[in-house]
């Protein structure tokens, strides 16, 4: 059984994100930010993929797996969340080879999906492990990764059908 980490980095501190990486056995984080940069010191692609060749975690980017800007825009203008997930869940249907990208690092590596957002309930992430499902023929395990609670990591698992 494949296992498949997600994991936002709102409200973690670069050692906290890495000791949670570590802890979960994580060897390779695949970013779904579109644009993988941030305004949070050690999250921007560069500093990223640095810190977490320190720590032995293999970086990659699919940014075609990534929010739209189009996507993003109409969510922050009009809240609406069942439009984004319809919008985000159609623009995933024409991003089939980097889902099979994903499919094929995930045979091969213990993957962790990261985007910003700590509830995975209100980022695209889950609609990405989602999807990679069927390419996994039912052998997949999809759990979201929580900060620390008392030097625990809460693993959160998903139901994929």
């Amino acid at each position: 059984m494949i296992e498949l980490m997600t994991i936002g980095y709102e409200g973690l501190s670069p050692d906290a994100f890495y000791g949670i990486l570590q802890r979960c056995k994580v060897s390779m984080v695949v970013d779904v930010r579109e644009l993988p940069i941030s305004r949070r010191a050690g999250f921007a692609k560069s500093a990223l993929a640095a810190g977490l060749g320190e720590h032995g975690i293999k970086y990659v980017h699919l940014p075609a797996l990534g929010c739209p800007r189009d996507v993003r825009h109409d969510y922050r203008e009009d809240g609406d969340w069942a439009r984004y997930t319809r919008s985000f869940k159609s623009y995933l249907e024409t991003q089939l080879p980097a889902l099979e990208e994903l499919s094929g690092l995930m045979t091969r590596e213990k993957c962790c999906l990261l985007c910003f957002e700590e509830d995975y309930n209100f980022c695209h992430r889950s609609f990405v492990a989602e999807r990679v499902a069927p390419f996994m023929d039912g052998e997949l395990r999809v759990f979201h990764l929580t900060g620390p609670i008392e030097g625990r990591v809460v693993r959160h698992e998903l139901a994929v059908a």
